[in-house]
């Protein structure tokens, strides 16, 4: 579906005419969020773009179309994790019960596709982040990997190990949620390969990275060119996400001979690991969905610099903010931040509020005060005549004895231990009453309110009934945390004076 706009005459050819094409040029942009934010997304997308958004029945995902110049608005959404340009939507495709049938069907299907249009979307993208600094490629960062595929995988197929955040998950052909590292059911996904290490780069190993990346593309471009003109022959992968139980392939073989038939299309180059194009071909259910991907890493790591065990996507960091509304002049107080998610966040978008974040563990409050760090640089790097700071302290304290006024803060927002990896749900029984009292005694009364994330939903459940008098529950959103199944509560203040001290601490 390419509404209003006529195919240009020619394949995929690709020239630097597509940028001035980009203020007519039209694109249907699907991005991936974390899951039950969906509807908060698509507010966003309406506030800031103006455009209306469809939200997927494939979770996770919602689909909007804006013009392409307004790409470089499209990347500072807040509340996206990876984006892609939609070539082809089907909505209900239907897939021949034969395993052969079924997998000739989707490369005949490669020449049918209205490519022209999104690749020169892709080529304005590419052309919009060359201007930005250059970024490392992840994927460059460990020559193991590199090596192992460049042996023996096969043309197009999905990359197992794939270092970007958009997780594919070939290798769990049945998991419902491919949309991130946090989202699929290999929660191990980055983290742990990409840990702290990779991100602490300082800068001039970032342009080492790209140079030996240039310099290697170049070698290996080389044995591919036409002679007429063109830089070099394309590198590209496909990536296969497939969910539903009545497909007779599996995601690596969709991805397979599906990046077969786009290799013999356009003549690119497979390459698993040092690509230029990503193809994304989704497949939930009787839904099939074309896209190129305009991200090459989850803006979702887009504040983080110091990682801790459980630390909190920022875009889902976004959607927790977004539900409490805040109002400039509030005071929005993270008693358990962690590595600083959620807070940082909320400086850089609602930079009105004061923000305090806080957490009793000295590890935790260093790592969220070198996060703040590298987000002031950050901020003087933009401009160095305006930059002034964020409106964000940091202090080490104990959840259940703050050293707050009694009714001194507008609202709470915190990622709450589930006692997976950090605490235990033993704990948690008598951790949860006592915080939600000294949340509720430090909320004004009447107009405060908290958005809590756990996935230990049955002592919440239990605490929240005993603390009944000074929270009540307004809304809950079911959010998938690194394949755990976890709540985000709104409570809002009661009018109810909370007591200074309870009897269980």
């Amino acid at each position: 579906r390419q509404p209003g706009m006529a195919e240009a005459a020619g394949d995929a050819g690709l020239g630097p005419a597509a940028a001035q094409e980009g203020a007519e040029l039209a694109a249907v942009i699907g991005a991936t969020v974390p899951t039950g934010f969906e509807q908060t997304a698509a507010e966003e997308v309406q506030e800031k773009l103006g455009s209306a958004s469809r939200i997927s029945r494939d979770r996770g995902k919602i689909y909007f179309e804006v013009p392409a110049r307004s790409l470089p608005q499209v990347h500072r959404l807040r509340s996206v994790d990876n984006l892609f340009v939609v070539v082809q939507e089907f909505k209900d495709y239907q897939f021949k019960e034969n395993k052969e049938d079924a997998l000739k069907d989707l490369e005949d299907l490669v020449k049918k596709l209205p490519w022209t249009n999104p690749l020169k979307v892709w080529e304005l993208n590419n052309s919009l982040k060359k201007k930005k600094t250059k970024r490392k490629k992840h994927n460059l960062q460990n020559p193991a990997s590199r090596e192992k595929l460049s042996g023996g995988g096969e043309e197009g197929g999905a990359d197992q190990n794939n270092t970007n955040d958009q997780e594919d998950c070939a290798q769990n052909p049945v998991a419902v949620e491919p949309t991130g590292g946090q989202d699929t059911e290999n929660p191990q996904g980055v983290t742990s390969r990409n840990g702290v290490e990779e991100e602490e780069d300082n800068e001039q190993s970032d342009v080492k990275v790209e140079v030996q990346a240039s310099a290697e593309s170049g070698a290996k471009a080389g044995d591919g060119q036409t002679g007429e003109g063109e830089a070099k022959v394309l590198r590209f992968r496909v990536t296969c996400n497939r969910a539903g139980d009545k497909h007779s392939f599996t995601s690596n073989e969709a991805a397979r001979d599906f990046g077969g038939a786009v290799q013999e299309h356009f003549q690119w180059k497979a390459d698993m690991t040092n690509f230029d194009v990503e193809v994304l071909l989704n497949i939930h259910n009787n839904e099939v969905v074309v896209g190129i991907a305009l991200t090459e890493e989850s803006l979702h790591r887009r504040n983080i610099t110091h990682f801790g065990p459980t630390t909190l996507r920022s875009t889902l960091a976004y959607g927790m903010l977004r539900l409490c509304d805040p109002q400039p002049t509030d005071i929005i107080v993270d008693p358990m931040c962690g590595t600083g998610a959620i807070p940082i966040e909320g400086a850089a978008e609602w930079p009105y509020c004061y923000h305090i974040a806080g957490d009793n563990s000295p590890q935790a409050v260093k790592r969220a005060a070198n996060n703040i760090c590298s987000l002031l640089r950050k901020n003087e790097s933009k401009d160095s005549s305006s930059a002034l700071g964020v409106p964000l302290d940091i202090v080490q304290w104990d959840i259940c004895n703050l050293p707050l006024r009694t009714g001194s803060v507008d609202i709470v927002v915190t990622d709450m231990p589930f006692g997976k990896r950090i605490g235990s749900k033993k704990k948690n029984w008598d951790l949860y009453p006592a915080c939600l009292m000294e949340m509720g005694r430090i909320c004004t009364p009447g107009t405060g309110r908290a958005v809590l994330l756990t996935q230990d939903k049955k002592c919440f459940a239990k605490a929240l009934s005993r603390v009944g008098h000074i929270w009540r529950r307004a809304q809950t959103v079911w959010v998938n945390v690194g394949g755990l199944h976890a709540a985000v509560y709104l409570l809002r203040r009661t009018w109810e004076r909370a007591e200074e001290r309870r009897p269980f601490w």
